[in-house]
């Protein structure tokens, strides 16, 4: 399964019965009802990194297990389904730094990173901006009339696949990412679809020092 950036905040664009599943994910982890969270996540597993819609803590399943000090292996099942190390909450902390915040010394080992690629965190911010510019250029009404969180890079470092997802509603398309290049020339590449409109696609390379258009037409 091909990882998913899931941006969606707002409750009414997503369907009535996709916000059901989220909430009740949602509230089992907020509880620390782990079987429960860990039976949603069996038939839902595409939804292991996502937060409660137009929720304001951004805590994604594994930010839930490092608060409440749920056991080290519940936190290896939630790695296992995919849940990511370094994706941040809205206070900027990834699981690790709020297990460290809440005095779970037990599970700092388990939550660390192990990063199969590394990037400069200056790089890696500034391709960031740049991939987020490259975003609103192709979807700036989408981003502002859905409120999409945008993509962070952080989580391409830790992974075994190397594409993300990241559906954008109202462009009937989306964004598919990867890190073409590690290191201090770290490169991203991007490639774009907007299928109400033929001949839509795009593909950018990105780097720190800013982005560049190398292929259009393509659907």
């Amino acid at each position: 399964m091909t990882p998913i950036w899931d941006g969606l905040t707002q409750p009414e664009i997503l369907g009535d019965e996709a916000v059901k599943i989220r909430q009740q994910l949602a509230d089992a982890a907020r509880g620390y009802h782990w079987p429960h969270v860990l039976a949603l996540l069996s038939k839902n597993q595409e939804l292991i990194n996502t937060t409660r819609p137009d929720g304001s803590s951004l805590y994604a399943p594994l930010h839930q297990a490092a608060h409440g000090g749920a056991s080290p292996e519940v936190v290896r099942q939630l790695i296992d389904l995919g849940a990511w190390r370094t994706l941040q909450n809205a206070r900027g902390e990834r699981p690790v730094d709020v297990a460290e915040r809440r005095g779970h010394s037990h599970l700092l080992s388990v939550l660390t990173p192990g990063l199969k690629r590394r990037v400069p965190i200056g790089i890696l911010l500034k391709m960031q901006e740049h991939f987020h510019e490259v975003i609103r250029g192709r979807a700036a009404k989408e981003v502002h009339k859905y409120q999409l969180r945008l993509p962070e890079l952080e989580p391409l470092l830790e992974l075994d696949e190397i594409h993300i997802w990241f559906a954008v509603p109202g462009m009937a398309g989306g964004f598919d990412y990867w890190l073409d290049i590690d290191g201090v020339e770290a490169k991203l590449v991007t490639k774009s679809w907007c299928r109400v409109v033929l001949g839509s696609g795009q593909c950018h390379e990105i780097t720190s020092v800013g982005s560049q258009l190398v292929g259009e037409g393509f659907v």
